[in-house]
């Protein structure tokens, strides 16, 4: 893990590249990095982006190379409100990584997603290639932590019998605003908000399987890849959210994540 770096991928309207998030004068900046710090050592241009200047866009801080794995009923309030038995392992499932987006990018549901709810998490984001490794030393392969919102259509979710479409459509996978390299994963707040409402409110010291055990959970069964990423549960208050909504996702030390909802 790299030591106390907040890191974004971002456009101006050519392609995409990534900066280092800079706070000065009470601006924030982009230092932009030569290529991808995932592959490459973290190394300045020297050039300087104001976050507000006009065209600059923040995107999802990463596009999984092959996946993002997430993981079920952690949360003993969320298990209690969604009415399931406590679960004895991970309950794990994949999402697509043609599901990611970016901040302030729309969820937009298809038709048939017809009770669509918002899920605030903690996102692992792997660094180095990742198998079968002890929860001591999970940490070691980890690159970074961002925000992610768990999208979920109720109705498929209960319908299918699975999780895949309901969980994996389009847009079910906002992540952002940027990886911050620097957290204790296992003690941050979680919180969410649909049109300045509190909705979720929690930390991750209250996860039944804290992040060590998840990636060495995981890592177990499937090879996790550089660019990878792991969603860690969501706490008790998801809702339903439709077109108009305005969703925000925080973690404590990272940011927060904004999103609309749009039907299309």
């Amino acid at each position: 893990m790299l030591a106390g770096m907040r890191i974004a991928r971002f456009t101006t309207g050519d392609d995409p590249r990534y900066a280092l998030v800079q706070e000065e004068g009470g601006s924030t900046y982009l230092a932009v990095l030569a290529g991808d710090p995932l592959f490459m050592p973290v190394r300045p241009t020297g050039e300087r982006i104001a976050l507000s200047d006009e065209g600059v866009r923040l995107l999802a801080p990463v596009i999984p190379r092959s996946k993002v794995v997430g993981v079920g009923l952690n949360y003993v309030d969320h298990i209690q409100e969604m009415g399931h038995d406590m679960p004895t392992a991970p309950v794990v499932f994949i999402k697509p990584n043609t599901a990611v987006i970016g901040p302030d990018d729309p969820i937009t549901p298809p038709a048939w997603a017809t009770e669509v709810s918002y899920e605030v998490e903690l996102a692992v984001v792997i660094g180095k290639m990742c198998k079968d490794v002890d929860p001591e030393h999970a940490r070691s392969y980890v690159f970074g932590y961002t925000v992610a919102n768990d999208v979920t259509a109720r109705n498929a979710q209960r319908s299918d019998g699975q999780w895949a479409r309901a969980k994996g459509f389009d847009s079910a996978c906002p992540l952002g605003p940027w990886i911050e390299t620097d957290i204790d994963p296992n003690d941050v707040a979680v919180l969410s908000r649909v049109n300045g409402e509190g909705r979720q409110k929690s930390r991750t010291d209250q996860l039944l399987f804290d992040v060590d055990f998840l990636i060495s959970y995981i890592s177990s069964a499937m090879t996790l890849l550089p660019g990878d990423v792991i969603l860690t549960g969501t706490p008790a208050g998801v809702g339903l959210i439709d077109t108009g909504d305005v969703v925000e996702c925080e973690v404590e030390g990272v940011g927060v994540l904004r999103n609309p909802v749009l039907r299309r």
